[in-house]
């Protein structure tokens, strides 16, 4: 249990409105464990928001709020200490940890919040508490989508298989400068994959090769269709991992194979469809990342051995919300932008 005192109000970002974007900053008590769960206290050091987040409670409530009566807390990253564990626990009181929690709990951009055994990983040896708010969710989403929908080769393959199947895919990333594109980019390149073609604006380009992208599609010059139509036995790819929807998914369908997966994380692919779309037999799922802690911990032995590295756009303090989720929602930031809760 925790030595601290916890008998007093401490500060919460909080969404009074669940039919509202607007937050503000208030003091409650900290979240109490259920007794006999696998709940844990955490005292949070950063956190960071998702773009988008503020209207999922009210849109999809059987995700993002399935009691119906939960406490709007935004931002579902987290870097911290845990303060108090059941019994057993492998994060005892005082291991420093770091995870995204589920968004069918309350958040935590608080000083104080819970997380769940299954959700938990040790926060990697050589990134300080604001690199380490920056991983969670980017880096999972992004290994659920080359991995288990991708259907590329994952870590459990041994190297030299695992690098010649992926050796031989294609892969296009949309967004590719964003959250969850850098780490999309990393761990393609990680995997073994040669050929990863990113999506990013001008400014972004020579970013996105720094970090494994072997081709770059400037939308600012061009389009996909347009990319594509220049030399489609060469250009078109295996699998698309987009981050973006809309136009730019509807467009995804023209650049894949026949036989090929097309994901996304931000729209419906079916739904996105061209009438005139030739490709065959494709494979496509709009899918949500599910936190797993285990899934963390490898890309934890990926940090701590320099394979790859997290990026932050930018760090403001609690009080600054307004402010960092401004620039979160004006879609330019590159890398994560992190709400610091303390030092």
């Amino acid at each position: 249990m925790s030595s601290e005192n916890l008998d007093q109000a401490f500060r919460t970002l909080l969404q009074p409105d669940i039919n509202s974007t607007t937050l503000t900053l208030t003091r409650l008590p900290p979240p109490a464990p259920a007794p006999s769960s696998d709940e844990h206290l955490i005292r949070i050091y950063a956190t960071a928001p998702c773009t988008g987040e503020l209207l999922w409670a009210a849109n999809y409530p059987a995700v993002a709020n399935p009691t119906g009566n939960k406490l709007l807390v935004p931002c579902f990253d987290l870097s911290g200490v845990v303060v108090s564990a059941p019994p057993n626990s492998p994060f005892p009181p005082g291991t420093e940890v770091y995870t995204r929690t589920s968004a069918g709990r309350s958040g935590n951009a608080r000083e104080y919040s819970i997380a769940l055994t299954s959700e938990l990983a040790r926060k990697p040896k050589t990134l300080d508490w604001v690199r380490a708010a920056s991983v969670p969710l980017s880096a999972i989403t992004a290994q659920q989508a080359l991995f288990e929908h991708g259907g590329l080769a994952d870590w459990k393959v041994e190297k030299e298989e695992r690098e010649r199947r992926n050796g031989a895919k294609r892969v296009l990333i949309t967004a590719a400068s964003g959250g969850v594109g850098i780490w999309i980019l990393q761990l393609a390149k990680a995997a073994g994959v040669r050929d990863v073609v990113a999506l990013c604006g001008t400014k972004n380009v020579e970013f996105v090769k720094s970090l494994g992208a072997t081709e770059v599609v400037d939308y600012r010059k061009t389009n996909l269709r347009e990319w594509v139509k220049q030399d489609e036995d060469g250009r078109k790819v295996d699998l698309v991992i987009d981050c973006v929807g809309g136009k730019t998914l509807e467009q995804c369908w023209d650049c894949v194979k026949d036989g090929a997966t097309l994901l996304s994380i931000s729209d419906v692919p079916e739904q996105r469809k061209p009438a005139d779309c030739k490709a065959k037999d494709i494979k496509n799922y709009f899918f949500i990342m599910k936190p797993i802690g285990e899934q963390l911990d490898v890309v934890t032995d990926l940090l701590d051995e320099g394979v790859c590295e997290p990026v932050v756009d930018s760090v403001w303090d609690l009080e600054q919300y307004e402010e960092a989720l401004k620039k979160l929602e004006s879609g330019h930031a590159r890398g994560k932008i992190i709400l610091k809760i303390r030092d």
